[in-house]
């Protein structure tokens, strides 16, 4: 039975392999953090994980997520409606909501769960999705989901979202949907006059913030601080597991009528399982942390500027960005693979990315700034990455 397309499969993995797209998983063996070790034995730098705050492993975030533990035990063997809701979930619904200055909020075992599950659950064959192009596919998902008219516009452009808001005038309710921040490029989306333009087209406004969140915005609250339009944004998608703490969770956040909604009808909602008492745990006393204070979000901005700085003065061509993903361009798919095991052999854990991930002929290295990383971490990558560039006359 298996035999024809066991055949058809091995071909086609041969072809990813041939040309260089075909991804390796390596195999780390500590905790998440800037320093981790290796299965090879290798203790490298990381500079390849969301963990933007350096939280992952926190002893504040592990002590909670033990305390969780013992009060609430393993898991909850039911989604939330059944028997699978516990003062922990409502308490760190609370805490997101307070976070973001929304009215409610709703949790999801993953965020790609939330933008599953948000479109379907408010929108008919008589309303218009306006999705940015280059969107995560997450949201490309949920947006396929549901039967509204689709539109999509050219990445932060203006102009294009503003032509398909006039075409979508023709369906009953619209909503535009953009990345906070765009994960492979590391821009931030232009929400302020994303939501003149709603204003002016009587149009709803959905944002992930997943690399946003944490990142962006004095306190780290996100695009709405960051461009001082709080309260605007009628939903927010984002997860617990970038700069959150890094563990698993997503959460939708907005207003109140359309979290109830999606408690009724948003299917990832209804039949998952609902988070382990110790991730919602975790999350609650890492809510407190941010609010107490935003010294990590000030580390982080200093370490990704002089980052920054130093690597545009070797002479790599980086993506514009205003968030902590700085991606160095490269171009060649297989330059990148070589790119980064090069770079793993002098101690610095970066991966290549390159289609489908992103664009043909648009291969990079990802690097992802932490505040858990130090002056010393820092210094000794822009050598290697200047050592590896000169060797593979990159620069």
């Amino acid at each position: 039975m298996y035999g024809n397309i066991r055949e058809y499969l091995k071909k086609e993995l041969d072809n990813i392999i041939s040309a260089g797209l075909y991804k390796e998983e390596r195999i780390i063996t500590s905790p998440q953090d800037s320093v981790i070790e290796t299965s090879e034995g290798k203790e490298v730098i990381n500079f390849c994980a969301n963990n933007y705050l350096g939280l992952s492993s926190h002893p504040a975030l592990i002590k909670a997520a033990e305390q969780g533990l013992k009060t609430h035990g393993y898991g909850m063997s039911s989604v939330r409606f059944i028997c699978g809701t516990t003062d922990l979930h409502k308490t760190l619904e609370k805490k997101i909501s307070e976070f973001f200055g929304t009215e409610n909020t709703i949790l999801y075992a993953a965020c790609f769960d939330a933008n599953g599950g948000v479109f379907e659950p408010l929108l008919t064959e008589d309303d218009a999705i306006i999705s940015d192009s280059l969107n995560h596919a997450s949201i490309i998902d949920g947006v396929r989901l549901s039967k509204a008219r689709r539109y999509r516009y050219e990445n932060a452009n203006m102009n294009d979202l503003e032509i398909k808001l006039k075409e979508a005038q023709a369906q009953r309710f619209r909503i535009i949907v953009t990345d906070g921040v765009f994960s492979m490029d590391g821009n931030v989306a232009p929400v302020n006059r994303i939501c003149a333009l709603a204003e002016k087209y009587d149009s709803l406004v959905m944002v992930d913030e997943c690399h946003s969140a944490g990142v962006v915005g004095k306190t780290g609250r996100g695009v709405t601080e960051h461009f001082n339009i709080r309260g605007q944004v009628d939903i927010i998608t984002g997860t617990l597991g970038k700069a959150f703490g890094g563990a698993i969770g997503g959460f939708t956040t907005g207003r109140k009528e359309i979290i109830e909604m999606l408690r009724q009808r948003s299917r990832p909602y209804l039949f998952s399982n609902s988070l382990p008492p110790m991730i919602a745990s975790a999350g609650i006393k890492m809510f407190d942390m941010m609010t107490e204070t935003n010294a990590l979000q000030k580390k982080l901005y200093d370490n990704t500027e002089y980052f920054k700085e130093k690597i545009i003065k070797a002479g790599f061509n980086i993506k514009q960005t205003q968030s902590a993903i700085v991606a160095i361009m490269l171009y060649d798919a297989r330059l990148s693979q070589d790119f980064a095991a090069a770079l793993l052999k002098e101690g610095i854990y970066v991966i290549g990315f390159y289609y489908p991930v992103v664009p043909k002929d648009q291969a990079r290295i990802r690097v992802q700034i932490s505040a858990a990383h130090t002056l010393d971490h820092l210094k000794k990558a822009i050598d290697a990455f200047i050592k590896i560039g000169k060797s593979l006359k990159v620069i």
